[in-house]
């Protein structure tokens, strides 16, 4: 997309990624595309806040070519090593000769380990200011944001808050701004990315929010590195990050299982039968059929889980496994967790997926069940009352 105006001088030059379907490395599927954000100050002195994945850096270049030739660039400003945001300085900076780099200590030493080039590299802290002319930039580091690296820029003269990944999401839409696109598509994907990227980050987002609210910055307009700006109501997704960082929950369950001949599958068809009479609201995923994205997403909200498992060697299935690895790094504090699954001739799995997420920080609430082959109608019964005990249990 061409360069757009977002505040007089201040232009969005990044990029629409339409055909984007997964991400860091497919475990984060991206169902609406992405978006790669930059953005363009245009004062006495320029500067470039961000830039772009290598692949699309053509695009880039062609952007900011509409607005300024690119030698005149100054600065640019790199909030975050990912490539997804630097990918593009090799093809860069040999077009912008006087371009000094800002950004952290870390982002100095990752942009090395990444491009093996000697770029003018200027480090920054929090509280330094850049003057532009009219306009100055501050900046906010913000380790762990999600790398060690990251860091936000602040405009004081406009209001305007550039934090790279926090408050993103990837969505790919012709519209550029918060008040022109369906809220409920926006927030659905604003929460996927926090619950997807940021979950196990919630102890330090909260206080970094808190450190910005604290030095009283005015905030009239969020410019995040992916998807949408926000304009219209930038304390909406502020608020929401506060709500999510501090575990906030519903009254709901996710229930994600895998089943071998259907055993495990019918268990969890009756634990949510019991769940649904305690009117509590349940999500069902067979985790070899579904999106995990989208388990994740419905998680962050959730109360509690219950996962199952039939046993295949003694040990829990392949792609539960693989799910319960990635459930343990989200280190899902203050939820509420329990097991269950089928079995032959040994147990096993509902022991050993007790076992992977006993340091995650979920609370095991009620001992799990496990039936040999396939459950008889009283056994069937009994996951009716165990979906029951675990709702009474979430009081």
């Amino acid at each position: 997309m061409a360069a757009i105006e977002i505040l007089p001088g201040i232009y969005s030059v990044g990029v629409t990624d339409w055909n984007v379907r997964n991400f860091h490395g497919h475990t984060y599927t991206t169902n609406r595309g992405s978006s790669y954000n930059a953005y363009l100050i245009i004062d006495e002195k320029i500067a470039l806040i961000d830039t772009v994945y290598g692949p699309f850096a053509q695009e880039l270049i062609a952007n900011i070519k509409e607005v300024i030739p690119l030698e005149k660039i100054d600065y640019i400003i790199a909030n975050h090593v990912e490539t997804d945001h630097s990918g593009a300085l090799p093809a860069l900076m040999p077009l912008c000769p006087k371009a000094k780099i800002l950004g952290t200590a870390k982002c100095k030493e990752g942009l090395y380990k990444h491009y093996y080039q000697n770029w003018d590299f200027q480090v920054v802290k929090t509280n330094d200011q850049l003057k532009l002319g009219r306009r100055t930039l501050s900046f906010i580091e913000a380790p762990m944001i999600h790398w060690p690296d990251s860091m936000f820029t602040y405009c004081p003269q406009e209001a305007l808050l550039m934090p790279n990944d926090a408050f993103g999401q990837h969505l790919a839409l012709s519209e550029k701004f918060d008040d022109q696109v369906d809220q409920s598509v926006l927030m659905e994907e604003a929460e996927k990315y926090y619950a997807n990227i940021l979950w196990p980050l919630g102890g330090i987002i909260l206080k970094k929010i808190q450190e910005v609210i604290s030095l009283n910055l005015p905030i009239k307009m969020i410019a995040p590195s992916h998807g949408i700006i926000w304009r219209k109501d930038p304390e909406k997704i502020i608020n929401a990050y506060i709500s999510w960082a501090k575990g906030q929950t519903i009254n709901k369950v996710v229930i994600a299982y895998e089943t071998m001949w259907g055993a495990t599958a019918q268990m969890a068809q009756k634990i949510a039968q019991g769940l649904i009479a305690a009117q509590v609201e349940v999500k069902l995923y067979n985790v070899a059929e579904s999106d995990r994205t989208e388990i994740i997403t419905q998680m962050l909200s959730a109360k509690g889980f219950l996962f199952g498992s039939s046993t295949h060697d003694n040990d829990m299935l392949p792609n539960i496994a693989a799910f319960l690895e990635i459930v343990k790094g989200l280190k899902p504090k203050n939820r509420q967790v329990s097991f269950f699954g089928s079995y032959g001739w040994a147990g096993g799995a509902v022991s050993e997926m007790q076992e992977m997420l006993k340091n995650s920080g979920a609370n095991l609430i009620l001992p799990g069940i496990a039936f040999k082959y396939n459950p008889d109608k009283t056994e069937l019964e009994s996951c009716v009352e165990f979906g029951s005990k675990f709702a009474q249990s979430l009081k």
